[in-house]
Parts: structure tokens; C-alpha cells; sequence
């Protein structure tokens, strides 16, 4: 295996380090989502009991024992409660507007890395093919079999090591993508229905008060 990344040449080198960074993506993006995933059910399941006993102050609790982006969304809508609806929705939009970049993190990277492996292993090839031309001015038509074995090596080890780079870093890369926005929308739906339950136990608040005034 050294030896071919040796045949490869040069370009090999950039090849490489797309190689690394793309994989440390992949696994830090794996491990991100999986664990948002875990948080948010349990989230969820701790929270509405608590927005729904109007005990918002163990609700602010559990958003705070959490590091999921729902909860930083769900904190705010706590925080807010006492707006008009209206009000404590743009509050929570706001909030998801400064989760999706965390929830995005890397992926533009990603995709650079799937495009740029492409290019750097037909960059490769182009320099293989160079010094292959190169040997056949050098030693006549015949040429050197071992000098023009290698410069087509390095063409072709580019090539294939641009390609094994660039595919699984596109299918991670949509993939990611795929699961960035389903993990928004399901995470927007969710602070929605816990806005709504806020708004409905804040409204029988009211009613309730009322009505306790209205008997004095």
C-alpha cells in the first residue's frame, strides 16, 4: 500500500490529507447526530410533563442539563412564555436560527473534499501523462519500459485514489444533508408543539386568575 502512494506522486499528498479530514467528518458527524437523536426523545419525554404542570422552572432546568439544539430551542420558548404567541415563536425561530449552523457544521467541507479529490486525482493523471510524454521525448519512440511504467502508475493510482476519496465523501456528504434537515424540521415541530402546550397552560392560567377575581 505505501508503495503505491509512493507511485502516486506528489499529488498524492493533498489526496491524503482529503482522506483524513473527510474521515474525522464523517465520524464526528455520525457521532453528532446519533447523539441529538438519543437526547431529543429523552428531552421531550422529561419536558412536557413539566411545561404541562407549569412547573417552568425544573422545564428550564432540563433544557439546561441538556446539549441538544432542541433544548437551547425549547429554553427559549420558556424564557419568552410570558409574550403575546406570536412573540415567543420568533423568539424560538431565532434561536433555531443560531442551532442550524451547529447542526450543518462541516458539511460544506464535505462536499469540497468530495469535489476537490475528483480534481486532484485528475490532476494527477495530467501529471503522470506529462512525464510519460516526457520519458517517450527523452529515450525515442520505444522509450524506457520502467521510466514509462511508472509515470503511467502515477496517472492511474491518482486517478483511482481521487475517485476512492470523492465517492463515499458524496453519498456522507447527501447523506448528512439529507439528515441535517430532518433533524431541523423535526426539531422546529417539536419546540412548536411545546410552544403551543406553553401558550394553552399559560391561557388556562389566565382564566383561572380571572375567574378567582371575578368570585372575590
Amino acid at each position: 500500500m505505501l508503495d503505491l502512494l509512493v507511485k502516486g506522486g506528489p499529488v498524492m499528498i493533498p489526496i491524503g490529507l482529503c482522506a483524513l479530514a473527510a474521515t474525522v467528518i464523517v465520524i464526528e458527524r455520525l457521532l453528532f447526530y446519533r447523539s441529538i437523536a438519543k437526547s431529543d426523545s429523552s428531552l421531550m419525554l422529561k419536558l412536557r410533563p413539566a411545561v404541562v404542570a407549569g412547573d417552568y422552572e425544573d422545564a428550564a432546568k432540563i433544557c439546561d442539563a441538556s446539549e441538544s439544539p432542541l433544548a437551547r430551542l425549547a429554553r427559549a420558548g420558556i424564557d419568552y412564555r410570558e409574550l403575546e404567541e406570536a412573540d415567543i415563536k420568533e423568539a424560538v425561530m431565532n434561536a433555531a436560527n443560531r442551532e442550524v449552523p451547529r447542526v450543518e457544521r462541516y458539511l460544506s467541507a464535505l462536499g469540497t473534499i468530495a469535489n476537490i479529490s475528483t480534481l486532484l486525482g485528475l490532476l494527477g493523471t495530467v501529471t503522470g501523462n506529462i512525464r510519460a510524454f516526457g520519458v517517450l521525448a527523452a529515450t525515442g519512440a520505444m522509450g524506457n519500459p520502467g521510466l514509462l511504467a511508472g509515470a503511467i502508475a502515477e496517472a492511474l493510482i491518482t486517478t483511482a485514489a481521487g475517485l476512492i476519496i470523492s465517492i463515499p465523501a458524496t453519498v456522507f456528504y447527501n447523506y448528512f444533508v439529507s439528515r441535517s434537515n430532518k433533524t431541523i424540521v423535526e426539531m422546529e415541530s417539536s419546540v412548536g408543539d411545546l410552544v403551543l402546550l406553553i401558550v394553552a397552560r399559560l391561557g388556562s392560567e389566565k382564566k383561572s386568575r380571572a375567574g378567582g377575581s371575578h368570585a372575590l
